[in-house]
Formats: structure tokens, C-alpha cells, sequence
């Protein structure tokens, strides 16, 4: 039964590429700084190439599979390891904390996320891990290389993705990753990006709801200088945009992708003052 399992092919439908580079599991392990008081939450277990790894250094391993072929005859692949759980969900919808909480009791170990992310479903998931309560120490994740680039761009190349990630996180890029590292290969490369969790959001907004209201809309255009952009987003007149780039002493004529996470505190504190919304929220 594991052999048949071994030799079945990838589900397109649930984009499966299984990590087999071992050079690659290595530098995934050694970057999660793993210790016996660990918890390790695994997205996208697969085949275990890299689960194998995990169990041995962490104290738990969970590992999340939406397949429940790849699911169910993990614990057989690795030969039956005391500290692996298995959970047949989609990390898109789980609630992660709630898989520590559950094996550890009401005080869980800190907990770690690692995940070998299908492209399509990256970006949730990423969102998911950083606004868990309580959110994970560090997450390890591999997407496709232009994402990796994104969570950690500098301002000149951010877009709204860098600012999702970075008001949660630091970030780093750990490695490139080759397709050939993949079995199938994709056909784009990929890359693993490592996130230092922040205790705190690194910059203080009253609704972070909001606050991403006003960056997306910022980005709406991000070709167009932003006084343009911002007001194209937000559906108001282009004097409102202005004026409320003005007041955050932001110059509109300026590409979004140029500013800063304190800059878009700025303008979204700008958006409130002008919207009558700081006094509605006592603040």
C-alpha cells in the first residue's frame, strides 16, 4: 500500500510539486533553528521528505495535508514517529494555533510554521499565519521566487504583499530553489523566505482592517504617481487624495511602491483624521 503511494502522481488539482532535494531539506531544517522544545506546524506535508527531518529535531511535529491519500499513509513513510500528528485540512481555513493548543493544552511550547506552499493557495495562508492568535515565533516558507521577492522588498519594489508581510514580520530570503529540486519539476523557480514574527505590528494603526483598506487602494494603480492611485482606490476626487497625502507630508507625485510601512501609517492616520473616524473610534 505505501508503495502504491509512493509512485502515484501528483494531483495537478491540489498543485503537488514534492520537494526531493535533500541539500534544500537542509537548509529548510538548519533555518528553522529547531530545538526539542519546538512545535513544528508543517503546511503541505506531502511525501515527508522534509517531515522526516522535522521529527527529528522538533519536539512535535503537526503536519497539515489537504490530500488524504499523502495524509494517511505518512506516519508509515517515516516509521511511525511518537512525536508526528497528522490533520487532513486545507491551511487556508484551519485555525493553526488550534492544532498546538490541542496536543499541548492550554499553554502550548512555542510554535513554528513550515510549509512547502502551492502556488495558487500561497498568499492566504501566508495572511492566515501572520494574524493567528497567538501567531507562530517563525514561519519557514517556500513560494514561487517573485513572491519570496516581494515579501522582502525594500521600499522602492514593495507592493501590497511587502507591506502585509513586513507589518508582521522581518523577513529574509533563505535560498533559491531550483524546479529541478522538485518532483514534478514547475516550471517557475521558487525560493524560501524566512519570517521573524514581531511581538508588536511594526507600526501602530487603530484597525489594521482599515489600514489595508487604504493600501490596497494605494496600490490599485501602482503605475500612477499616488496622488492618482490612492484616490482611484478609495473612489474619491482627486483633491481628497491630495489633500490627504499633503497632510501626512507625503508627496503625491510619488509611485506607490516607494513608500515606506511608517508612510503608509502616515496616510492612513491622514485618511482617518480627514473620514472624522479618530474621534468616532475614541481614539
Amino acid at each position: 500500500m505505501t508503495s502504491n503511494v509512493r509512485h502515484s502522481r501528483p494531483r495537478k488539482s491540489l498543485g503537488q510539486h514534492f520537494l526531493s532535494d535533500s541539500r534544500i531539506v537542509s537548509r529548510i531544517v538548519e533555518a528553522a533553528d529547531l530545538s526539542s522544545d519546538d512545535t513544528v506546524i508543517e503546511i503541505g506535508s506531502g511525501r515527508g521528505v522534509l517531515t522526516r527531518r522535522l521529527v527529528q529535531q522538533a519536539g512535535l511535529v503537526v503536519a497539515v495535508e489537504l490530500d488524504p491519500r499523502l495524509c494517511e499513509e505518512l506516519p508509515g513513510r517515516l516509521d511511525f514517529p511518537e512525536n508526528l500528528r497528522c490533520q487532513i485540512a486545507d491551511a487556508r481555513e484551519i485555525e493553526l494555533p488550534s492544532l498546538a493548543f490541542r496536543e499541548l493544552g492550554d499553554h502550548p511550547a512555542r510554535y513554528k510554521v513550515v510549509g512547502n506552499l502551492p502556488y495558487y493557495a500561497a498568499n492566504p495562508i501566508i495572511r492566515r499565519t501572520l494574524e493567528s492568535q497567538p501567531a507562530p515565533s517563525l514561519a519557514l516558507f517556500m513560494v514561487q521566487r517573485e513572491v519570496a521577492e516581494s515579501m522582502t522588498a525594500l521600499p522602492g519594489r514593495m507592493g501590497l504583499l511587502s507591506v502585509a508581510t513586513q507589518l508582521y514580520a522581518t523577513t529574509r530570503i533563505v535560498c533559491s530553489v531550483p524546479p529541478t529540486a522538485f518532483r514534478p519539476p514547475p516550471k517557475v523557480r521558487s525560493a524560501v523566505v524566512r519570517l521573524d514574527i514581531r511581538p508588536e505590528p511594526a507600526v501602530a494603526v487603530d484597525n489594521h482592517e482599515d489600514f489595508f483598506q487604504v493600501v490596497r487602494a494605494g496600490f490599485s494603480a501602482p503605475r500612477k504617481q499616488l496622488h492618482n492611485s490612492l484616490s482611484h482606490g478609495l473612489g474619491v476626487e482627486p483633491a481628497v487624495g491630495s489633500a490627504v497625502l499633503d497632510l501626512a507630508g507625503i508627496d503625491g507625485r510619488r509611485r506607490p511602491a516607494t513608500l515606506g510601512l511608517e508612510e503608509w501609517a502616515a496616510v492612513y492616520r491622514s485618511w482617518v483624521v480627514g473620514q472624522g473616524k479618530v474621534e468616532n473610534r475614541g481614539a
